[in-house]
């Protein structure tokens, strides 16, 4: 079995060769996909990520969401790699965070118990719903936070699901992973 570090490498280096074209018919997929699950559409506050490098793209995610009445939102780094949900909104300037990933420039946190629904990025998911991160452990410590009834839902591509990956007692797996 491939270690962390190699899965790690292997998938970023997929990700940021994939055409463009094809990362964006697969997102559009699997936005549908999510659409259609019982926990979006009862959702009312939806945690996002920013997609970034490569990433299954949630920028149609989240305008649609709004669309729909939804409040979105997404992490914000604030110290040591905790990550915290603030509200995005429509207008919202956005800044590079900690880590590179945009986050909105002015924050107006939310409580945790308050989402509704969690989307997960991961470099790497498996069948069980065990999660490979960037390697910060950044997902892991908001997941242990949240409530256990909080559903979770991790976003991949094909070549991101592996038939196992190799976890250890800090890792969080996530409820549903959606591919294509």
């Amino acid at each position: 079995m491939l270690t962390k570090r190699q899965i790690r490498i292997k998938i970023l280096l997929r990700l940021k060769t994939q055409k463009e074209e094809s990362r964006e018919r697969k997102s559009k997929v699997i936005f549908d996909k999510l659409f259609r699950t019982s926990g979006f559409k009862k959702a009312k506050i939806v945690m996002f990520y920013i997609s970034f490098d490569g990433e299954v793209d949630t920028r149609q995610m989240i305008e649609e969401a709004r669309r729909l009445d939804k409040i979105v939102a997404v992490p914000v780094c604030k110290k040591k790699g905790i990550i915290y949900p603030a509200v995005l909104e429509g207008n919202a300037r956005l800044r590079k965070g900690p880590y590179g990933v945009c986050e909105p420039a002015l924050q107006r946190l939310i409580d945790l118990p308050k989402i509704d629904l969690v989307i997960v990025p991961g470099v790497a998911f498996d069948k069980r719903g065990n999660r490979l991160g960037r390697g910060k452990g950044c997902y892991d410590k908001l997941l242990k936070r949240l409530p256990r009834r909080t559903p979770t839902i991790g976003l991949a591509f094909d070549f991101q699901i592996l038939p196992s990956l190799p976890a250890t007692t800090h890792d969080v797996s996530v409820k549903k992973v959606l591919f294509n």
